[in-house]
């Protein structure tokens, strides 16, 4: 096939080669350093904060509202939010419940009973990530010694608790506000890109010659691909971006998806294979489908960086490519019986997934500007 003998992959490599508009995953890698202080010193400041407006305000439990702009104030607004809503949900449910309980029976029956019932509660809410806080709040209402009515207590920790997730909000938005739907972007250009990557090492075995780090991008590929997932789900949380934005993302993190499962299903069809006679024979067509994959893998990275996609790669036609694929196969048809029945069956495999993955990249494109294209219609 058309292909370099020397194009393997590792992860230094990677860092060097892979480019979107100029930008390198090195690149990349640099500005997630500078992030990680970012994330450090907004909740620096966000906990300072509360505890400034606590004092000045002669507030003594203000360090309950520091303690929740920690736990809430995310890398991005839209896990903020996220965070924000599973944390006041908690609380108010543990204080709730704290209450409840407190006015029956003993410790520490009474508190067994609380937290097991705010957990189930959680849990038949679809609010698992609320349960662990509603057990906080219920442990601080029902064991904290005070001097005064529980329900007073309760209602303390829950004007702390908003008060702290009022003020991580207000720190994520307006100090170096971080959108998720923006790093979902980045995230899904630099995926497409990876998975290139995994097609590329995954055709040296085609050759005969396996890539040896096949299975650490195979890994690359799954970490992008939880990583972005996550971003999706908080992007979800975000007012902003708009029908199309929101659409957009959804439709490439699922095209995603489905791509790497017909690469994986691609790595098994080259599974022994050693310089196939009978493939050899489907050159050039066979090598320059391959290479306009390539492309089509870096053209669609290209303008999820850039957010447009309206635009057809040029002098890039995989539907073309693949008719004359599939008119080079009937041609040399008759030549089967002259080769073996699991190199002929290797070959058909391959071919199909080359091509399901070629019509794949076509659609998330074509899908993507659709979408967007919908949604301005819709907003005009």
């Amino acid at each position: 096939m058309r292909l370099t003998k020397d194009r393997t992959w590792s992860q230094q490599q990677l860092a060097v080669k892979l480019r979107v508009d100029g930008t390198t995953q090195q690149g990349l890698l640099n500005w997630e350093r500078r992030r990680l202080f970012i994330d450090a010193a907004k909740t620096a400041i966000a906990a300072a904060l509360c505890w400034w407006i606590a004092l000045r305000f002669g507030l003594h439990d203000g360090y309950w509202g520091a303690i929740s702009a920690i736990i809430v104030l995310q890398s991005n607004f839209g896990a903020t939010i996220s965070a924000s809503r599973d944390r006041i949900l908690g609380t108010l449910i543990g204080a709730a419940f704290g209450f409840a309980f407190s006015l029956y029976g003993t410790l520490p029956w009474n508190f067994i009973l609380a937290v097991i019932s705010a957990v189930i509660l959680c849990g038949l809410l679809g609010l698992r990530n609320s349960s662990r806080l509603a057990g906080v709040t219920i442990a601080i209402v029902m064991l904290v010694q005070s001097t005064g009515a529980h329900w007073l207590l309760a209602l303390h920790r829950v004007g702390e608790v908003f008060f702290g997730i009022v003020v991580a909000v207000a720190v994520a938005t307006l100090v170096f506000p971080d959108r998720a739907r923006l790093r979902l972007r980045d995230g899904l250009a630099q995926e497409f890109l990876v998975l290139n990557a995994f097609f590329e090492a995954i055709l040296e075995g085609f050759r005969g010659h396996p890539a040896e780090n096949l299975a650490e991008l195979r890994e690359d590929v799954l970490a992008m691909l939880r990583a972005n997932n996550a971003l999706l789900e908080a992007s979800r949380n975000e007012p902003s971006g708009g029908p199309g934005w929101r659409e957009g993302l959804g439709m490439l993190a699922q095209f995603g998806r489905t791509i790497f499962d017909a690469l994986v299903a691609l790595e098994l069809a080259v599974r022994e294979s050693r310089e196939d006679h009978y493939a050899q024979q489907l050159e050039p067509e066979l090598g320059g489908l391959v290479a306009d994959i390539q492309s089509g893998f870096q053209y669609l990275a290209k303008c999820i960086h850039a957010w447009r996609f309206q635009i057809a790669p040029p002098n890039l036609n995989l539907e073309e490519d693949i008719a004359q694929l599939e008119d080079r196969m009937a041609r040399v048809r008759h030549t089967s019986s002259s080769f073996s029945q699991a190199e002929i069956l290797r070959t058909y495999a391959v071919q199909l997934h080359l091509k399901q993955i070629a019509r794949l990249l076509r659609a998330s494109r074509v899908e993507t500007s659709r979408a967007m294209g919908e949604a301005q219609t819709k907003e005009n």
